[in-house]
């Protein structure tokens, strides 16, 4: 809506200003991915896989700018990295088994992005994965496999579901870790995770983005 005092130049001139900052924006977060996507890619033995890789990697960074660009998450954003910024708490998220289950009996849906606690080599993380089957009592993520209600993995042992909250998937988005139980720096995320903290539902994060 345009104000009473503001004339209709001024007007595009914001917008343009706007338009153009979003470009700007746009192509410094495909830069970022792009960088830090190679880096990944050159430690592919596979080459039948990394062509393939290769070949969708261009569609994949553009969705993952865009939706950061047009996006409305609740972080700071740290263009250069294509990372988002959040201040890491002293300690993990706690695991709630019985606030596990009663979630996601009653929530668990395709497509839900969940966060997951991944606890190895004495370093502790927040990994973001989603819900791509669910059954009477258990549920499939798509990148850690089978995990019962309570969220204990049933075939990834170092990784446990947690029920989605602001502050779970806060430290999932921004990559905070711990070691030996103190904070330690922020990992990087990986595209596939930019693309789902894309899609998280931050006005409803029990229900998927329709």
């Amino acid at each position: 809506m345009v104000a009473k005092n503001q004339s209709l130049g001024e007007q595009q001139q914001v917008e343009i200003w706007q338009t153009d900052a979003q470009k700007a924006l746009y192509a410094q977060l495909c830069n970022a991915f792009y960088q830090r996507e190679v880096q990944r890619l050159v430690a592919e033995p596979n080459a039948d896989k990394l062509r393939r890789q290769l070949k969708s990697l261009p569609y994949y960074i553009e969705r993952a700018a865009s939706l950061v660009v047009n996006g409305h998450s609740p972080f700071t954003l740290d263009a250069q990295n294509g990372s988002w910024l959040e201040k890491q708490k002293a300690t993990p998220p706690d695991v709630n088994k019985q606030a596990n289950e009663l979630f996601f009996q009653a929530h668990a849906k395709v497509g839900l992005i969940v966060p997951v606690i991944v606890n190895q080599y004495d370093k502790l993380h927040l990994r973001i994965d989603s819900i791509d089957q669910v059954s009477e009592n258990k549920l499939h993520c798509n990148e850690l496999g089978w995990f019962d209600f309570l969220g204990n993995g049933l075939e990834q042992q170092y990784a446990q579901l947690l029920k989605p909250s602001k502050l779970s998937l806060a430290a999932a988005c921004c990559g905070h870790q711990w070691q030996f139980s103190k904070r330690c720096t922020p990992r990087v995320l990986s595209l596939r995770e930019m693309l789902l903290a894309g899609n998280i539902n931050w006005r409803n994060i029990k229900r998927p983005l329709a």
